[in-house]
């Protein structure tokens, strides 16, 4: 293990002002209100801001994307609390070496001095490696502040986070970007090699990422030849791109198969077209999407237009025929064609209804009207006796009680007014007009 963990504290190794370090690095905030694109923490009324003013500082979790300052915060707020800064990573330590950790905090608190133990990553902790800060925490060993790239309700157990403040920190936004570059130009003195639409070029690119402007910064300045300005396809080729930040196994997945159900239930297919190509461009499972494709024409579209099933399956097969890249043409297809699609979940609510008056209504046995009678023996007992052949009567239609006699007759399909399910409300209440009628006849 690292002499990160050793239980006795190696003095500091002095830093060599002349030895290379990263932009990122040389640019990190000597003060919280330095800290760009987290106002809403390290503001003038900022919780985090408000905190140090009263003094208490209490464990934190930091919840947040890469590069949006956590670990330059929880640096700061040791700074400014006279704590002892620890730092560890989740990714390359256990409970042994935690132990080692809590030790030291131990010893240093005995010499009167606290102890910031700041743990990246903290979501790839197992459960047993969790349990293991609760007793550090509540005796005031550690404050600790953890970092998480993950939805902490999801990742961290209820204990830690009853100990803990979830705080926000929100992925940069294009301002905060610019920022950051103009700072990056001011300390190395000489301006990005970049036209205006290039520099716009390079703030996206970002992704919100504030390290990672930065590191794409060094990238240009070291690819540009002397009095050489890039336009944004020059740009482009020289630092290709930045991977999108999208886990597939974690909250980013649910969030946009999320976004794109609901925009397509909403009839917008532009915005449903983005969110589909968000996920193909993160690496998606294209059957996946599929699949959510072919359960949106059931649940939000439904027989307002029975074709959007038939379309939604038609691309799933000819992805499955045609394979990536070509394949996701068809996924745009539908995804559109669902979008534009008038929309009902009459059969959705009518089957959740259905499921719950069966399930409550336990095994009743259908009316024997309508059992078949293979048997004598089921003939004499009534089975299929007065049944009334449909195609035989009046507009195919004989108005017969289907119901089991102790349940009753029930409703639970009501189609809308919107697409082919107009025709359908229209033809049902046909029926019912006629099912009274022939009730009033018998």
């Amino acid at each position: 293990m690292s002499d990160l963990f050793a239980s006795a504290e190696p003095a500091p190794q002095p830093r060599n002002p002349d030895a290379p370090r990263p932009l990122a690095d040389r640019l990190r905030p000597a003060r919280l209100d330095e800290v760009v694109g987290q106002e809403h923490l390290t503001g003038p009324d900022g919780a985090l801001t408000r905190l140090l003013r009263s003094k208490s500082l209490g464990s934190l979790i930091f919840w947040g994307p890469p590069g949006t300052g956590k670990t330059t915060v929880a640096r700061l707020l040791a700074d400014q609390t006279d704590l002892h800064f620890e730092q560890i990573s989740a990714i390359f330590s256990g409970v042994p070496d935690l132990r080692k950790v809590f030790e030291a905090a131990r010893r240093r608190r005995q010499g009167g001095q606290g102890t910031l133990l700041f743990v990246d990553e903290i979501h790839r902790f197992n459960r047993a490696q969790l349990d293991a800060f609760l007793p550090v925490m509540e005796d005031g060993t550690v404050t600790l502040v953890g970092a998480t790239t993950e939805n902490p309700s999801f990742e961290l157990n209820a204990a830690l986070l009853s100990r803990a403040r979830v705080l926000l920190f929100r992925s940069l936004d294009d301002a905060a970007v610019a920022k950051l570059l103009a700072r990056a130009e001011a300390l190395t003195g000489q301006a990005l090699p970049l036209d205006e639409e290039a520099r716009g070029v390079l703030v996206r690119m970002a992704d919100g990422d504030g390290r990672a402007a930065l590191t794409l910064s060094e990238e240009v300045w070291r690819s540009a030849r002397p009095g050489e300005t890039l336009d944004a396809e020059t740009l482009q080729e020289i630092v290709q791109r930045r991977a999108p930040i999208y886990d597939k196994a974690q909250e980013g997945h649910y969030n946009l198969i999320s976004a794109l159900h609901k925009t397509v239930r909403g009839s917008d297919p532009d915005a449903a077209l983005y969110y589909l190509c968000r996920m193909l461009d993160g690496g998606e499972d294209r059957l996946f999407i599929a699949r959510r494709l072919v359960r949106m024409a059931v649940e939000d579209i439904g027989l307002a237009d029975p074709q959007a099933l038939v379309v939604a399956t038609a691309a799933k097969d000819a992805f499955d025929f045609l394979g990536s890249p070509e394949g996701e043409l068809a996924l745009a297809q539908v995804t559109v064609y669902l979008a534009c699609a008038p929309k009902s979940n009459a059969v959705y609510e009518a089957y959740k209804a259905a499921t719950r008056v069966a399930k409550a209504a336990g095994s009743l046995p259908p009316p024997r009207t309508i059992l078949n009678a293979p048997t004598k023996l089921m003939k004499r007992m009534g089975y299929g006796e007065g049944y009334r052949y449909d195609h035989d009567e009046p507009d195919a239609f004989s108005g017969q009680d289907y119901w089991p006699e102790r349940l009753g007759r029930q409703h639970f399909y009501a189609p809308t007014e919107r697409g082919m399910e107009s025709r359908y409300r229209d033809r049902l209440a046909h029926w019912e007009r006629l099912r009274k009628e022939r009730r009033d006849e018998d």
